[in-house]
């Protein structure tokens, strides 16, 4: 029955990793010293403001388009694909998707990125979709590369893509990273290997889906996002069960 009592779902703490992960350096910094402080949702938090729909221009999920000067960007072509669930495997329509990159070079188009890695000015490395009434979304763009970060002596991020989810409101955000199976990267990974549960990282793949790509053009890499429940999404500012 629809309206039939659904099972209380209490907070699996070991879903999520814990704040203080001596391994991802910058944690040891950023987790909190004293207990956290529950706070009860504001009106203006419940309710507003809305993003415009009207804003999304047809050619804001294809990477490989929306930042182009004068030619391609370089690097393995991809589609991104997938669906938007809900617990109950229900598709979730227009939810806002936005994801960022760095660009085959592994180099991210921002100021601040001082990888010695070249920019590729044909790359923005930023898209944006609406999900779909059955929940699809699609993104072409190209397979990011590994890059170094300043953790340990030698320590590289495996290839990523970072996603954002928006619900009605611009204060209903979830943001994860997606990563590729089989990156012999990930086991090397702090950030990664700082979920505990290994099914809870398993959720955070791509996996190659050859009937969706397109022959001589681009490999298809499927990523469903489920956002409640137990077969759930880990989202990175996301408690299991909330």
């Amino acid at each position: 029955m629809e309206n039939a009592p659904r099972a209380f779902r209490p907070r699996d703490r070991a879903w999520h990793p814990a704040a203080w992960f001596p391994d991802y350096k910058t944690s040891v910094y950023r987790s909190p010293r004293l207990p956290l402080v529950s706070l009860t949702a504001t009106r203006s938090e419940l309710t507003a403001p809305v993003f415009g729909h009207d804003l999304i221009r047809a050619s804001d999920n294809d990477l490989l388009v929306n930042g182009r000067v004068d030619g391609d960007p370089i690097g393995p072509r991809i589609v991104l694909f997938g669906k938007v669930l809900d617990e109950e495997g229900r598709p979730v329509r227009n939810v806002l998707i936005e994801l960022w990159q760095a660009n085959a070079a592994g180099r991210y188009r921002h100021v601040n990125d001082s990888y010695l890695a070249p920019l590729d000015p044909n790359f923005w490395g930023v898209g944006r979709t609406l999900s779909e009434p059955d929940g699809s979304y699609r993104f072409r763009t190209i397979r990011p590369g590994p890059y170094p970060w300043r953790n340990r002596v030698n320590d590289w991020r495996p290839a990523h893509i970072h996603i954002s989810l928006w619900g009605a409101s611009l204060c209903q955000r979830l943001v994860s990273q997606i990563y590729f199976e089989g990156d012999p990267l990930l086991p090397l990974c702090p950030i990664y290997n700082s979920i505990p549960d290994p099914a809870a990282r398993a959720r955070l793949l791509a996996k190659l889906d050859m009937g969706e790509s397109l022959p001589h053009d681009t490999l298809a890499w499927r990523f469903d996002i489920v956002l409640r429940g137990p077969r759930q999404t880990f989202f990175e500012n996301k408690r299991e069960g909330a």
